[in-house]
């Protein structure tokens, strides 16, 4: 999402000469063997091509997806492979629904057991992902903070955690530093962006350097990653991300 008029060896690059490590949505089209080979860490990558983790006709493509992308991962050097409550197409719902059942919520933590078991055979965890249904995915159940938590722990698996995407959780629901508080032990990763715009931090309504030293004064020591557009510069967004997370601590002075 920065550096976007650059080759894609390119950005991978300038993200790792600026000290990130790099994420990635599909690897399918990528260089795979030379985005392996040029020094850089990857963290997380999309999980699965086909498929809906709801929907027990197309559940099982979900998984067997999954294992074919697990070679990339590992070549990669991947830890976390993300998956969504539903599938996405351009980023919208292949199928919209927009009303729960519970054969979704059944199908949805039994394919996540399924993919826990997938990843405990290579070291890789998967990671559900939260989305918003209001403004970049409608159509999507299950989609809330609230309900991925809840899948990830009804699937009780050490290799299932959520990816807690803390921008869509500030459109869906708000309140993000007791979410956060809730969540963090089945968190695998937080992803952040600013709202509105879903740039990157500093340029919305989100206080980040508040969350940044809850997830401190928490012993968070995940990864955080900037799943953001450069409102701007792409170089700037990075900075305005370490910023953000750089936790500055103030001494008081004492009185006598």
């Amino acid at each position: 999402m920065v550096f976007l008029d650059l080759p894609m060896a390119e950005r991978v690059r300038r993200i790792t000469d600026a000290g990130f490590d790099v994420e990635l949505w599909d690897t399918r089209t990528h260089d795979v063997a030379g985005l392996a080979a040029s020094g850089a860490v990857f963290s997380s990558m999309t999980g699965y091509s086909a498929g809906s983790l709801i929907d027990p006709d197309t559940s099982a493509d979900v998984v067997r997806t999954a294992e074919e992308l697990i070679p990339t991962a590992l070549e990669l050097g991947v830890s976390r492979m993300v998956v969504h409550p539903a599938r996405l197409i351009d980023g919208k719902a292949a199928t919209p629904a927009y009303r729960a059942s519970g054969a979704m919520w059944l199908t949805a933590v039994r394919t996540l057991e399924k993919l826990g078991d997938l990843g405990a055979r290579h070291g890789i965890v998967f990671a559900l992902e939260n989305l918003n249904t209001i403004v970049d995915h409608p159509g999507i159940p299950l989609a809330r903070a609230k309900d991925t938590l809840a899948l990830v722990e009804a699937a009780a698996h050490p290799n299932i955690k959520m990816m807690l995407d803390l921008y869509h959780a500030q459109i869906g629901e708000g309140n993000l530093i007791d979410l956060l508080g809730r969540a963090l032990p089945h968190v695998g990763e937080i992803q952040v962006a600013d709202v509105p715009g879903r740039c990157e931090p500093g340029t919305g309504e989100i206080n980040y350097p508040n969350i940044a030293r809850m997830l401190e004064s928490s012993g968070y020591t995940g990864t955080v990653g900037m799943e953001a557009w450069a409102e701007s510069d792409s170089a700037l967004a990075l900075d305005r991300f370490r910023e953000a997370f750089t936790v500055r601590r103030t001494v008081s002075p004492a009185l006598a």
